[in-house]
């Protein structure tokens, strides 16, 4: 079960694995999974896509959020002395408070990098930071509406593609047939996009966009989730 914070006021929320997630407001669900949101990172999006074993990964993020996703492959990135490259995109950013006080002594909280993220976040020309082997572009900006512009999705580039919208129910503009096709896109052969969701049109999308995929046992609190693999 999850507990709120101390602070009654506070959107954050305790979840059973130890870490912390908040509630958001606007989508009226939370940025990460109620039942583990370090599990649900490790789990669905480290292990899922394959960045954990990976020599050089470049991520690929839709839906920064409180950047637990983040944390968690940086200081995965960091134990194993690998360089890693994290672009994320964000179209409604938390506040730097929240993202600090749910970072609060969990993984990469105390890697140099988490520092400068949280000490630039929220630019309107977005963030490009460096530090400790780790680079992480953030682009606050609707990223469906991106293509065309400086911002707009790279193009056969991401070893690993983390789909992390709100609920197909409260966030669809991220989950339709024509976007999933432009991040099958961004995705390098042999490039892997993982997510926590596995709803029919969601999976029927991801197979429409020529990806190989396939249903994996979920997270806590999930029954699936699902990994589609970018031809060689």
């Amino acid at each position: 079960m999850t507990a709120p914070s101390p602070d009654s006021d506070s959107p954050v929320l305790l979840t059973p694995d130890g870490s912390r997630t908040a509630h958001n407001a606007r989508f009226g669900e939370a940025y990460g999974s109620r039942h583990g949101a370090r599990a649900q990172a490790h789990h669905v999006f480290l292990e899922g896509s394959g960045t954990d074993t990976h020599p050089a990964p470049r991520v690929l993020e839709i839906g920064f959020g409180l950047g637990v996703n983040f944390r968690a492959t940086l200081a995965n990135a960091a134990a194993r002395g690998v360089l890693l490259h994290y672009h994320a995109y964000e179209f409604d950013p938390a506040p730097a408070d929240l993202l600090r006080e749910v970072a609060a002594g969990g993984e990469g909280a105390d890697h140099p990098l988490w520092a400068r993220v949280l000490g630039g976040w929220g630019r309107p020309e977005g963030l490009n930071e460096a530090a400790g082997g780790a680079r992480l572009r953030v682009d606050f900006c609707d990223v469906t509406t991106a293509e065309g512009t400086e911002a707009g999705l790279p193009q056969g580039w991401a070893t690993a593609l983390y789909l992390d919208g709100f609920s197909p129910t409260r966030n669809p503009e991220v989950w339709t047939p024509d976007f999933v096709a432009r991040l099958a896109g961004a995705l390098a052969p042999g490039g892997v996009l993982s997510t926590y969701s596995a709803a029919g049109h969601v999976r029927r999308s991801l197979q429409a966009a020529g990806l190989h995929v396939e249903r994996r046992p979920g997270a806590p609190g999930k029954r699936e989730c699902l990994r589609a693999v970018k031809p060689a």
